[in-house]
């Protein structure tokens, strides 16, 4: 079972982990939980870093107060006794030291770089933190509970910010150190997010890699399940906060699942469903306030043709140039822009040519934040314009929304139905997934917030 930042990070929601966890140990009797960080405290680190950079000691030192402050107040909250909650107030005094000692060392740095291992580094700090109160919580519950690093577990390679696991080493390791601990009856807290190297350096998975890691460690641990406990009554229609009358999905396929959360469904990380596939166990999406509700069910099953699930939102940048010719050159410059300005190469989407006109389009992801669009449009025209070989180029922010359900190429009147559910809008580029169940439609971005609640009334049925 994982539990996102939302289901960590105030004593009432940790008073529902508590009930969750003591019910499930019940049934199930092998558990393992993996925690994120609590709410916003991957963005605070971050903040610190950035500041650790330019060398604002006050600045990192107030943000590794606040940190320190909240993680306290919430652990002085759970009613531990004298001895347990001096015990936890050390643990949590021990990471927030390190974190000052890695600030420390960025801020020493006189080349003022800052390099995706230090922001690694410091980024494993906050589900550290949130792992040691929540495995004291259930020690407290008589569960016996042991806060794990899953840098000694999850291994993988040396792409600091967005890593992938070793599943070979990373079995040898849950073999070695965690498979004994189930069977003595000990109930694992693992953090999530974060792994290591070989040689132990601190790596992350990509924002969001909690998910992942939930889904690395159930395949190695042989799960029957996987939950991911959320402040959601499950998988959307779409997003509640665009679209009001957006319900709940009792259940997805695999495929279906992976297409929504690569176009924007920011409730799962992109990656996690692959590896619960290719072995087939099941994925839960669930709501830590109300335990009780079903919520989706993501697993082989039978799967439905012809009928949309759920539609997505998500922002794009998109080119334009008055020729067309080899596209090659023009989508390497991208990928470099956006792997030097994001930290991650470019996804480009929709490709298209006429005799006079090359189109591209490329997914911007949610977690480079809500100005990154704005910004890399501003810094690609502007690299565009100086380079002498691609300077007819246009950039423009895009929208791009999806509809998901599986073989929705197959469905001539689906695609009828959901390209004419736009209306007058202006389309600028269509795409099939090439997984068959999803229809990407690029619309100016001023359209894009108007195309996402047309589309869930007139094909949903919203």
């Amino acid at each position: 079972m994982k539990f996102g930042g939302a289901s960590v990070g105030t004593t009432t929601a940790l008073s529902q982990v508590l009930g969750i966890v003591l019910q499930e140990v019940a049934r199930w009797g092998r558990v393992v939980v993996v925690v994120s960080a609590l709410d916003g405290v991957t963005d605070s680190l971050l903040d610190a870093a950035h500041l650790a950079q330019f060398g604002n000691e006050r600045g990192y030192r107030r943000i590794a107060a606040n940190l320190r402050q909240r993680h306290l107040a919430l652990a002085e909250g759970l009613a531990l006794g004298k001895p347990e909650l001096a015990a936890l107030q050390a643990d949590l005094d021990k990471l927030l030291f390190d974190l000052l000692n890695a600030f420390q060392r960025i801020s020493g740095n006189t080349q003022n770089t800052l390099r995706a291992q230090q922001i690694d580094e410091i980024l494993a700090i906050g589900e550290k933190l949130a792992s040691r109160i929540v495995a004291m919580l259930l020690r407290q519950h008589a569960i016996r509970a042991v806060a794990i690093d899953s840098t000694d577990l999850v291994i993988t390679d040396e792409v600091f910010g967005s890593a992938m696991p070793d599943l070979r080493q990373t079995q040898a390791r849950i073999d070695q150190h965690l498979i004994p601990m189930l069977e003595r009856g000990i109930l694992p807290v693992i953090t999530g997010y974060i792994g290591a190297t070989p040689a132990g350096k601190p790596t992350t998975l990509g924002r969001g890699g909690s998910d992942y890691s939930a889904s690395v460690l159930a395949v190695c641990t042989q799960a029957k399940e996987v939950w991911v406990w959320s402040d959601v009554d499950g998988i959307m229609s779409a997003d509640p906060n665009e679209v009001p009358t957006a319900r709940v999905v009792p259940a997805l396929s695999y495929a279906e699942m992976a297409e929504l959360a690569y176009f924007g469904a920011r409730i799962l990380h992109a990656r996690m469903v692959g590896p619960l596939q290719q072995h087939n166990i099941p994925l839960r999406v669930k709501n830590v306030y109300k335990p009780q509700l079903p919520g989706t069910l993501i697993h082989m099953g039978t799967p439905t043709t012809g009928v949309v699930k759920s539609v997505t939102h998500i922002h794009g940048l998109s080119l334009l140039a008055p020729y067309s010719g080899p596209l090659t050159d023009i989508v390497r410059l991208v990928n470099d822009h956006l792997q030097k300005q994001l930290g991650t190469p470019a996804d480009v989407m929709i490709s298209a040519q006429s005799a006079s006109r090359s189109f591209l389009c490329s997914v911007v992801p949610p977690s480079a934040g809500p100005d990154a669009v704005t910004h890399l449009v501003e810094t690609l025209g502007r690299e565009l314009a100086e380079s002498e070989s691609h300077r007819g180029w246009l950039v423009e922010p895009v929208s791009l929304v999806t509809v998901i359900g599986e073989d929705i190429n197959a469905s001539p009147g689906l695609i009828a139905g959901t390209i004419g559910a736009l209306g007058d809008l202006s389309i600028l580029g269509a795409s099939f997934g090439p997984g068959g169940c999803s229809l990407s439609l690029a619309v100016r971005a001023a359209d894009g917030a108007y195309a996402l609640r047309r589309l869930h009334e007139q094909v949903l049925g919203g």
